[in-house]
């Protein structure tokens, strides 16, 4: 009795806990025996612009399964399937005669008109999942910042990777009952659990400003044949970018996944994860940290004879005869190294640094994006008195462009650092927000100090180096910059980087815009002449497009001819052009001059940009 109550008792826990307890386990391990999922996969989120223009959608496309047990013509089923999708029927068969595989992905992918198609054919043990593949309406646009999807539409970089946990959704799923050969039940009824959309990307790109950076780095590439050409184009008043081209690339609706170093090295975001040497462009950011710590001011005067002899080593001026007696407007108009290389040396190592890591050099500027770097600034403790003389003309120092121009932005906007970023904020199907970009400003110099930069750097555009990229009726600030490339740790003898860096309006900036050219093949290679013009079309077309009008009167343009000065003396021909209200970049360092670009007899308007080449 004893043992037959144990037994019973036993007996009864057992059914309760099959009944209470692992019901739930026991009726899914039913349904796996019983049911054949198919993936619902969940739609991808787009991405827009800021103003609602899609940048990145999704399309419906099929997969074809096959459940070789459920086929009762195989050669029939074979030539259907490899007709339409374009495989090899022989192949297709000897899958089709596997009975040991319940089921076969014969391809993903398949654009929705041909898997409408074989849908409508009704072919014995062919099954379909509607699932959705990445659209590019704007082709080419932004390769590098929207990055791509792998097979299983997953995002891999660019904001498709940095987003993806978002962007992806949740997928679902459709049951269909079968017996154990994987035959479906008659009178059987599929269900569906649905998938979960996944959210949207609001960014502050502007596709149609995006259009223009586009056309002016393709141009750049072509008229100077560079290794390559980018532009950033950034909302000052918010860190808002609202543009970033660079060329080369590749179209993002063909993606070359079969040449794995084009895909890595056309799809790698230069601008955010390389570093280069400013050179004179980060000239701006010496002369804003001298004026806001008391080092200099208007009245400060420097002398320039082209050279300055530092901790024993001579550096030289870009214009190697000199500048003679300057005040600091006149040494930032004509870029000259000796000026900057004062600034620094006055301000010391610590004062110096302090203002740079406020621009936020030396680290990460927290855009949304994978990889960022943090540039390359010499460890403070390190800093020899000749080292601090090269960074205060920008060598020595290495930085993003994104880096760059949000320092830039920062020294401009009225002295406040604002994070760069793509995307605004997230919200899902139903409108709600996820997620909202929070802007951790900080404020890097006074307004007044600010309001001075804006009127030094526009004196550079319309009376110095930045000529060309002016535009008639509006005050536009910049600052050009040209430095030589280093490889194995030594100058690369021919190979510059061109830059420009612009404001405007100058008076209220909006924008800023940086252009990069790598390498121009041409002795042609100063920034003033190579990338100031893409900078002054861009924002001629920026003030159209926005409706911003012209604030200055637009005068009659001046125009003379260029003299001949081949076999004259560089001291002679400086003179010759300055007497002719022409500014001047000197190629090379003799005494003597070679060649001139324009040339001999031709027009060129006053204030415009003359090369000269010495020897």
């Amino acid at each position: 009795m004893i043992s037959i109550t144990f037994l019973f008792c036993a007996l009864l826990g057992r059914l309760c806990y099959l009944q209470l307890f692992a019901s739930d386990m026991l009726s899914a391990r039913a349904a796996e025996q019983w049911y054949r999922d198919l993936p619902l996969k969940a739609k991808r989120g787009t991405i827009y612009d800021c103003n609602g223009n899609i940048i990145v959608d999704s399309k419906d496309v099929f997969t074809v399964y096959v459940r070789p047990r459920a086929v009762t013509d195989r050669a029939a089923v074979a030539k259907a399937l490899s007709s339409a999708l374009n495989l090899d029927e022989t192949k297709l068969v000897e899958k089709l005669s596997r009975s040991s595989v319940s089921e076969i992905t014969v391809k993903k992918g398949v654009d929705f008109e041909t898997g409408s198609y074989l849908r409508d054919l009704g072919l014995d043990g062919v099954y379909f999942s509607v699932d959705s593949a990445r659209n590019y309406p704007y082709g080419k646009y932004l390769t590098q910042v929207l990055g791509y999807t792998n097979a299983d539409n997953e995002g891999q970089n660019g904001l498709e990777g940095y987003y993806d946990k978002f962007l992806k959704g949740v997928d679902g799923f459709s049951l269909t009952a079968t017996d154990n050969s994987g035959v479906e039940l008659e009178n059987n009824t599929t269900k569906y659990i649905p998938a979960v959309a996944g959210a949207d990307l609001n960014s502050g790109i502007d596709v149609e400003i995006q259009s223009f950076a586009e056309a002016a780095v393709d141009a750049a590439k072509l008229e100077w044949n560079a290794l390559s050409a980018s532009m950033i184009v950034l909302n000052v008043k918010t860190g808002e970018i609202s543009a970033m081209a660079k060329t080369p690339s590749y179209d993002l609706a063909d993606i070359p996944r079969n040449d794995v170093n084009m895909l890595n090295a056309y799809s790698k975001n230069t601008m955010i994860v390389d570093v280069y040497e400013p050179g004179s462009t980060f000239k701006i950011f010496t002369t804003a940290a001298a004026i806001e710590s008391g080092s200099v001011n208007d009245e400060s005067t420097f002398f320039c004879p082209g050279y300055r002899m530092v901790d024993g080593q001579r550096i030289k001026c870009w214009r190697t005869i000199g500048h003679g007696s300057q005040h600091l407007a006149e040494g930032v108009k004509n870029s000259c190294n000796c000026v900057f290389m004062d600034l620094a040396l006055r301000m010391g190592t610590e004062k110096f640094y302090d203002y740079l890591e406020k621009f936020g050099f030396g680290s990460k500027t927290g855009v949304d994006f994978f990889s960022e770097s943090s540039g390359l600034l010499m460890n403070e403790k390190s800093v020899k008195t000749v080292d601090l003389a090269r960074i205060g003309f920008g060598q020595a120092v290495a930085v993003t462009p994104l880096q760059l121009i949000s320092g830039v932005a920062a020294v401009v906007n009225g002295g406040i650092y604002h994070t760069p970023h793509f995307v605004n904020n997230i919200t899902d199907g139903m409108g709600n927000v996820l997620y909202t970009f929070s802007d951790e400003n900080r404020r890097v110099l006074s307004e007044g100090t600010s309001e001075k930069m804006r009127a030094l750097l526009e004196a550079v555009v319309s009376e110095g180096s930045g000529k060309k990229a002016a535009v008639e009726g509006y005050r536009i600030g910049g600052k050009t910059g040209t430095a030589q490339k280093y490889e194995n740790g030594a100058i690369a003898q021919g190979k510059y980087v061109s830059s420009f860096v612009g404001f405007a309006p100058a008076a209220d900036p909006q924008y800023a815009i940086l252009m990069i050219v790598d390498e121009p093949s041409s002795y042609a290679y100063y920034g003033s002449i190579v990338a100031a013009p893409y900078v002054g079309q861009v924002f001629k077309k920026i003030f159209d497009y926005k409706g911003i009008a012209p604030t200055e009167e637009i005068k009659e343009k001046e125009y003379v001819e260029m003299p001949f000065l081949d076999g004259k003396g560089l001291n002679e021909s400086v003179n010759a052009l300055e007497a002719l209200g022409l500014n001047y970049e000197i190629a090379g360092e003799g005494e003597k001059v070679i060649s001139t670009l324009p040339l001999v007899g031709e027009k060129v308007e006053k204030g415009d940009i003359v090369l000269l080449r010495t020897e």
